[in-house]
């Protein structure tokens, strides 16, 4: 349950920034850890370091395709006099038995084939005439080989030095070193390495679950055509994505309308598959925020009311702002206001970090740095309250994007950083520092 539920409400209490995002941390929690297949733990955060069990490369394998020799056999040779080796057979990749190379013999052998017992150094075919007596091989002809299988003699031009051309055992890893650790996000390269050390499998904290849902009976589905005083819902679409950005395996519900008992009964169903809600719209004081009157009513019968509270925050956009948990598992929820640039911004400050909490994450915030303000006149904001502009921001500077009204999305769309006017702060002249949050 969240911590508001315990406190009383309040509803002139103006809360800070902070304080909002702190009850959010001190609430939620790191969902708990579960075995994976390597594949389905893409995006998941390990939850204990990994050992290697095997060294990598397990065996001295070659890193050309040549021929595996002992290096006094092609001492001082050259073109003019180059050395002659008896080709006693092919070493190739994932061969069981290979050849024992003596005093002027060679193997050839293919890129990763294990280095054969006796041979000390492999001549890449460039220097030798490839087995087939008509000069070094050069360009194509790299690739022409004498026939996989061919016995006979190879003529070498060059000297090769002990283990040139060769991976040696455990260059990469050795057995019983930690291949990664615990709070490692597992990518493409941490996968393969998973796999190349032969872990099927890992624990990890899963993706957690996000659904989103907006609210509204003005909005319609992109693609539909639009009637009088209707306009697209774009904030399920902007969410969903952003909790995908964010690590989560998000859930898109369309708009619901402004019913409680449709947007309670969608609610309900959707927590099945939920470890956070994020709703949107209906949550500022007005006869049709039915968000609040519905999660009134969410969940089991035994619970005592709603585990959210709705509040007024220090901010700008982004005042009125719910948290709290629903549900006989109680899920958190996080309402959010329905303006698309105070739904965005709520949701980067607010939501994000919440999903890379339940990831189980160590820093769970977007980066922030101080910029030069670049624009045209000075940046003015309301006293008291923490303003976010949007802006673009690189090498240092940030230059504002648009206004600062929430609807503004067009802007939103072209902007990679938030600009932070602090509450005790009104006006913000060019070339000031400034605290920027960085999107991209």
């Amino acid at each position: 349950m969240s911590t508001a539920a315990t406190r009383p409400a309040d509803q002139d209490h103006l809360w800070s920034v902070d304080e909002h995002l702190e009850d959010i941390l001190t609430t939620v929690r790191p969902l708990e850890p579960i075995e994976l297949q390597l594949l389905d733990a893409q995006g998941c955060v390990l939850v204990e370091d990994v050992t290697v069990p095997v060294s990598l490369p397990p065996f001295d394998n070659s890193s050309m395709d040549g021929y595996a020799v002992r290096v006094a056999d092609v001492a001082g040779a050259s073109e003019e006099f180059p050395a002659a080796l008896e080709v006693i057979g092919d070493v190739a990749a994932g061969q069981a038995e290979p050849l024992h190379v003596g005093p002027g013999q060679a193997a050839r052998i293919m890129t990763g084939a294990p280095l054969p017992p006796g041979a000390e150094t492999v001549v890449p075919v460039e220097w030798t005439d490839g087995g087939l007596g008509e000069g070094p091989v050069t360009g194509m002809r790299a690739r022409s080989l004498a026939p996989e299988g061919a016995r006979g003699e190879v003529q070498v031009y060059r000297p090769a030095e002990a283990r040139a051309h060769v991976r040696a055992k455990g260059s990469d890893v050795k057995a019983g070193d930690r291949a990664l650790e615990a709070g490692t996000v597992l990518g493409p390269s941490q996968i393969a390495l998973l796999a190349a050390i032969g872990r099927g499998t890992v624990r990890v904290r899963p993706r957690p679950r996000v659904v989103v849902v907006s609210t509204g009976s003005e909005l319609v589905q992109p693609g539909e055509a639009l009637g009088s005083g209707q306009i697209y819902d774009s904030n399920s679409f902007a969410l969903t994505a952003a909790a995908r950005d964010a690590g989560a395996i998000a859930y898109r519900v369309g708009a619901v309308a402004d019913d409680a008992e449709t947007l309670r009964s969608t609610i309900e169903d959707q927590l099945v598959r939920a470890d956070l809600m994020v709703t949107t719209g209906g949550v500022s004081v007005g006869a049709y925020d039915v968000v609040k009157e519905a999660l009134s009513h969410v969940g089991d019968e035994d619970e005592a009311g709603s585990g959210v509270e709705f509040r007024k925050l220090a901010m700008q956009p982004g005042k009125p702002q719910g948290f709290g948990s629903i549900g006989p598992d109680h899920t958190p929820l996080l309402a959010l206001p329905g303006n698309p640039v105070s739904s965005y911004v709520s949701f980067e400050l607010f939501a994000r970090p919440a999903i890379r909490t339940l990831m189980g994450l160590e820093d769970v915030h977007r980066p922030r740095t101080t910029a030069t303000l670049t624009a045209d006149k000075a940046l003015t904001s309301p006293k008291g309250r923490r303003q976010f502009l949007r802006g673009t921001y690189a090498d240092g500077e940030v230059r504002p994007v648009g206004g600062a009204g929430s609807h503004l999305i067009a802007a939103l769309a072209h902007a990679d950083a938030l600009i932070v006017v602090p509450e005790d702060v009104e006006s913000v002249e060019p070339g000031s520092e400034i605290e920027v949050v960085l999107l991209g």
